[in-house]
């Protein structure tokens, strides 16, 4: 199975799957309040918690050190925490 393959299976199983999605696991264009990032992170990390794969979509998002975004239920600064805690053992 090749690694794309992997990509695409826990893709198609991922409770966030959507273009609908996209505004509540991205930030928007325009500036984005405190409040309203807070909120917005709040909404997409309820969904995460409900879904089946969300340790593959965490993994993936720490493998290729995605700079943006909710992903496995962390946001971008939650990862670069685990990221520096690897790089330290």
């Amino acid at each position: 199975m090749s690694a794309q393959r992997y990509e695409e299976d826990w893709q198609i199983k991922a409770a966030c799957r959507g273009p609908q999605n996209a505004v509540v696991f991205f930030p928007p264009q325009r500036f984005e309040r405190k409040h309203e990032k807070i909120e917005r992170e709040s909404r997409a990390k309820s969904i995460c918690r409900s879904c089946a794969v969300r340790r593959d979509c965490l993994d993936y998002a720490l493998t290729i050190r995605e700079p943006h975004g909710i992903w496995g239920g962390l946001n971008e600064n939650e990862r670069r925490q685990i990221l520096a805690q690897r790089e330290a053992s």
